[in-house]
């Protein structure tokens, strides 16, 4: 569905960019890959590795709707990355976070429309369920507005949907890229927020097949949440340094102990289907019934128990210590 197409990325100069482009190229061939996003040093370095004519760098905000919308002229797909993700900087610059996260949503969305795009993906985070900090509001936010674009259109298009899983193996300001810059600079500890925290976790790769898979499942309006696995922050430690000591630092400020893709609130509107879950709207777009529970590939969903979560804490797949060593040299971080 991507051959002779147009897709363009906000934020593509990020991890999830350079690993959706790379994909994209190697399984389709695409009329033009748009990289959207305000750093020229980035993209200039991007450039050095994806170069070919179906490339296009585009330096833009956002924050900026006049220039995403002359960007979005002729696209056929988008993919929302772009975001302001750190937690901390979102507490000490919470207006920012604001104009990004949710102004930069809405930009996307008037975009899109504007332009009759045909399908735009927007990505979220487990933080965006029943958020403690900014930065998950902000996502939270950025959800709702995805989810009622589709009310924008009606029967038409653009439709829109969102794609939320939980940590990054190796992205930039994980954890595991700081524990080993810390090994390298010969620390005798490892800082440990909490000896119980627990996290979901994803590898770009399976996350860009969330989202290129999106694309061919959605009708618009869902919320897809893959089945992942969970790490133990101390197996994720052992994996790292093995046997190396560690200190209790203590959770940051709008930091969980485990973490959240689907909160019990939401079970009622729930399916589970073989490899991922759909949070379905709760609210209706038009007059076409649209069943949630068999998607355009034809994969069918059942709805899940009442009181439902998906948890880190609770989840029943943990990588273990060798899981965790083997996934770790396998993306070669």
């Amino acid at each position: 569905m991507f051959d002779d197409k147009s897709i363009l990325i906000t934020g593509g100069t990020g991890s999830f960019g350079h690993k959706f482009t790379e994909m994209l190229l190697r399984r389709h061939s695409p009329r033009k890959i748009i990289i959207f996003s305000r750093d020229e040093l980035k993209q200039y370095e991007m450039q050095q590795t994806f170069n070919g004519p179906e490339m296009r760098y585009f330096i833009g905000d956002v924050r900026d709707k006049e220039r995403l919308t002359q960007a979005c002229n002729g696209v056929d797909y988008i993919i929302h990355a772009a975001a302001l993700k750190q937690v901390p900087a979102a507490e000490y610059n919470p207006t920012e976070c604001i104009r990004t996260n949710i102004t930069g949503a809405e930009n996307v969305i008037h975009a899109a429309i504007r332009n009759q795009v045909k399908q735009v993906i927007a990505l979220s985070t487990d933080k965006a369920a029943n958020p403690i900090n900014l930065y998950g509001a902000t996502k939270l936010a950025s959800d709702k507005l995805f989810v009622a674009g589709n009310n924008m259109v009606g029967a038409e298009f653009p439709r829109f949907s969102v794609v939320r899983y939980g940590n990054v193996v190796g992205s930039r300001g994980s954890v595991i890229p700081f524990f080993k810059k810390l090994v390298a600079e010969g620390a005798d500890k490892l800082p440990i927020t909490d000896a119980e925290m627990t996290r979901f976790w994803i590898t770009l790769e399976q996350g860009v097949d969330l989202v290129l898979k999106g694309f061919e499942r959605m009708y618009g309006g869902e919320i897809f949440v893959p089945k992942i696995p969970s790490v133990r922050i101390l197996d994720l430690a052992e994996a790292v340094a093995p046997g190396m000591p560690y200190n209790i630092v203590g959770i940051r400020p709008g930091e969980k102990l485990h973490e959240k893709m689907i909160p019990r609130d939401d079970s009622y509107r729930t399916l589970e289907f073989h490899d991922h879950y759909v949070i379905t709207p709760s609210i209706s777009f038009h007059d076409e019934a649209l069943d949630y529970g068999c998607n355009r590939l034809k994969e069918k969903g059942t709805a899940v128990e009442q009181g439902f979560s998906y948890d880190s804490g609770k989840n029943p797949w943990f990588l273990s210590v060798d899981d965790i060593k083997k996934l770790h040299d396998s993306v070669q971080l």
